[in-house]
């Protein structure tokens, strides 16, 4: 069994369909990208498994428990968006720290558990640092850093290097993966960029109009496009 069954899903907004029958599992470890162009459905797709929105049909199972009416407190996954949601009146300590308080970890675990993720995140030392004297880079290792440090049972990551300039996305993109599969965390990683799919995922699911339109690993998906609208859109101009 999966680790992570979503089965059938539709959403509409106003008579607009937004996904229309969406399958797919994941398997513990695995990253899988959601990739697609900007309102094919991928964003909210995350949303619905996270908890922040209903579907209007189809379920969503984790570790064989449907998450049907499972608040999103309790469901034991991280998220992470592009704008990284930092409190800019803290220090990194006090973001990092910020779930495990919530879960009411004691002060000495909190305190061992924000140097480790510093530490995976090549932030170590900047616990004391103010958020808003850090580059993008670092807060965006900061705000990945918080997300792990509970130790989510799934990690849910939409664009997050979106914000960032090109150089520094590229710089990233090798150090999250790195960091991802040395965690061992089950990801799902929206994005609309073919690069930083294709350099993440073990698994990239292209998505148009709501719809699954290609899934499988990343060199096979670049290979053997399913359709031209798919090699158009991974920048393949020679189409036969």
């Amino acid at each position: 069994m999966a680790l992570l069954e979503v089965s059938s899903i539709r959403k509409a907004y106003a008579d607009t369909p937004v996904l229309q029958n969406v399958s797919l599992h994941a398997d513990e470890g695995e990253i899988i990208s959601l990739l697609g162009p900007s309102g094919c459905g991928k964003t909210t797709l995350l949303r619905i498994i996270a908890g922040l929105e209903s579907a209007d049909s189809g379920r969503v199972t984790f570790e064989g428990q449907v998450m049907d009416g499972v608040p999103v407190h309790r469901r034991g996954f991280g998220l992470m968006f592009q704008d990284y949601a930092l409190f800019p009146h803290r220090d990194v300590m006090a973001n990092v720290a910020f779930g495990l308080r919530m879960q009411d970890w004691p002060q000495a675990r909190i305190d061992s558990r924000v140097s480790e993720m510093l530490e995976l995140v090549g932030l170590a030392g900047y616990e004391e640092r103010r958020v808003y004297d850090l580059s993008g880079g670092e807060q965006q290792r900061v705000a990945l850093a918080r997300s792990l440090a509970p130790g989510p049972r799934l990690l849910m990551l939409d664009e997050p290097l979106g914000s960032l300039d090109r150089a520094l996305r590229e710089e990233l993109m090798n150090e999250l993966r790195a960091i991802l599969t040395g965690v061992g965390v089950t990801t799902l990683y929206v994005t609309h960029d073919q690069e930083e799919a294709f350099a993440l995922a073990d698994l990239v699911i292209i998505l148009n109009q709501g719809r699954i339109v290609q899934q499988g690993p990343p060199q096979a998906v670049y290979r053997r496009p399913a359709s031209p609208w798919t090699a158009r859109f991974l920048g393949l101009s020679n189409l036969l």
